[in-house]
């Protein structure tokens, strides 16, 4: 009998490990927390190779192998918000994603995006948001954005302006950088000029330590 090549029996053995995995999750309002009836979609990343989608507030279906997957959820009055699923993020054989959308012309925090202690260099752990920023804007090719830059308020307020201008220049870059139009991404810095947390404690200058993103044309 004819014996098969090595590396074919190595392919056969991990073809038999690897599992499904199930993403689900639901939609909802970000701040009411009400889910939302939505469309959802999801293919493949980046190539969109397999896909599928619904209409409703939740969503579940099966991954295979090692590749990535985008899930963008659209409602009527509301941002676009897509996330981006790693089968390395299961634990189980499950993935949970839950997507929260905010209401047109309200900003949206990038809750993920860390930056070195002052200074305008981004951190890697931040690339997987701005990556699912940048497949939103592909997916919805007419969007144009406006990224607000802001700091606390300790220190000098010039350099905090400069500081804030800087880290959302360092956000367009990477944007930019995948293949979304320089024209499509605006920059504005508030330096500590608008803080949304007033308490004297290190917890509430890291929140006003933040880029919001403000969509200006859907």
């Amino acid at each position: 009998m004819k014996r098969l090549p090595i590396y074919f029996l190595i392919l056969f053995a991990h073809a038999g490990l690897a599992q499904n995995i199930t993403v689900k999750g639901n939609v909802a309002d970000a701040i009411r927390g009400k889910l939302l009836k939505s469309k959802i979609t999801y293919h493949s990343y980046p190539t969109g190779g397999i896909s599928g989608s619904f209409n409703d507030s939740t969503f579940s279906f099966l991954i295979f192998g090692s590749a990535k997957y985008q899930v963008t959820a659209e409602a009527e009055g509301y941002i676009p918000q897509t996330v981006i699923v790693d089968p390395k993020e299961s634990v189980n054989n499950v993935i949970v994603r839950n997507i929260a959308l905010t209401s047109k012309g309200e900003t949206i925090v990038l809750n993920h995006l860390i930056f070195e202690q002052g200074k305008a260099v981004i951190n890697p752990k931040s690339f997987q948001e701005l990556d699912e920023l940048v497949a939103m804007m592909k997916d919805s090719p007419k969007v144009e954005i406006q990224l607000e830059g802001h700091t606390d308020n300790v220190g000098n307020p010039a350099a905090n302006l400069k500081l804030s201008q800087s880290r959302v220049d360092a956000v367009k870059k990477y944007i930019t950088s995948k293949g979304i139009s320089k024209n499509r991404v605006k920059t504005k810095a508030f330096g500590g000029s608008q803080a949304i947390a007033k308490e004297n404690t290190e917890e509430a200058r890291a929140k006003n330590r933040r880029v919001e993103m403000r969509v200006l044309k859907d």
